[in-house]
């Protein structure tokens, strides 16, 4: 596959499967759980919207992004019809799935307004949407809990990778240092140009040493911004482990060919999709 990388870390996998090509990370993969980032590869959608479009509310024929999900279900390996959507505002607010869940999203409504999910109960694969902004992955090993969380900017600014650590210690016991986690494919510093009061909300809630890790000033009231870099201080100041973290070199932006980018087709575009699960092995 020919991607653009953003460095060479070698932290993002490629898979494919009856042509449904998937991204995965190694410490997730060497943790055995289930999981998988959509590419635009391998569905039935057509257009801006092709192939692997993950969504029922970018204009796309409903039986298409049905047969989309029913696909990528088959190459990560669960069910299309137990998936449990979110349903993103770039909020922070998490939301407990129980098997009781199953189908919220894609067989009938979902609870709105909800940008994390969690679980510790087998077979209920969780699905966070994504076109630009960060997935966020965690794997408690020791309570056998999974977790997701969509960090757009307003989401990194609200430390909402943070908030997901400690509500999992909180409500399931999870230690942070024991934790795995992975920061997915996303707009990277290169392409993602943000204006003063964007970077004004960051310096609010970061130190001026953090600041300069992740945020270039480019004069004129513009800036670069680096979610990748701010999520990881975010994470490991939470309390996780470099040993047990990876971060993605791939970007949506760079490889809008292959991901759904959201500033490198002006908004004309479809959805990625991020999924986990925890099987009967589990």
């Amino acid at each position: 596959m020919d991607w653009i990388y953003a460095n060479q870390n070698h932290s993002t996998i490629t898979n494919e499967k009856n042509g449904v090509v998937f991204l995965t990370f190694p410490k997730l993969v060497k943790a055995g759980v289930k999981h998988g980032f959509s590419t635009r590869m391998g569905g039935v959608s057509s257009g801006y919207l092709g192939t692997m479009n993950l969504s029922f509310t970018r204009g796309d024929d409903p039986k298409k992004v049905y047969e989309n999900f029913r696909r990528i279900a088959d190459a990560i390996g669960f069910c299309q019809d137990d998936l449990v959507l979110s349903s993103q505002v770039h909020d922070t607010k998490i939301r407990m799935v129980t098997a009781k869940d199953r189908g919220d999203g894609i067989l009938r409504e979902t609870v709105p307004g909800i940008d994390s999910l969690v679980t510790d109960e087998k077979n209920v694969p969780l699905y966070t949407s994504y076109a630009d902004c960060v997935p966020l992955l965690f794997y408690d090993p020791e309570h056998k809990v999974i977790a997701m969380a969509h960090s757009g900017w307003r989401g990194t600014v609200a430390k909402t990778g943070a908030k997901m650590v400690h509500f999992m210690q909180e409500k399931y016991g999870s230690i942070p240092s024991q934790m795995i986690a992975a920061i997915g494919p996303s707009i990277c510093r290169s392409c993602y140009e943000v204006s003063e009061d964007v970077a004004e909300e960051f310096r609010r809630q970061f130190t001026k040493e953090e600041i300069s890790l992740f945020l270039d000033d480019k004069g004129d009231g513009k800036y670069q911004l680096d979610l990748w870099k701010a999520n990881e201080l975010i994470l490991k100041e939470a309390g996780i482990t470099e040993d047990n973290l990876d971060i993605t070199d791939l970007c949506t932006c760079c490889n809008s060919d292959k991901l759904f980018s959201h500033r490198a087709s002006h908004g004309k575009r479809g959805n990625l999709g991020c999924f986990m699960c925890l099987d009967d092995e589990k």
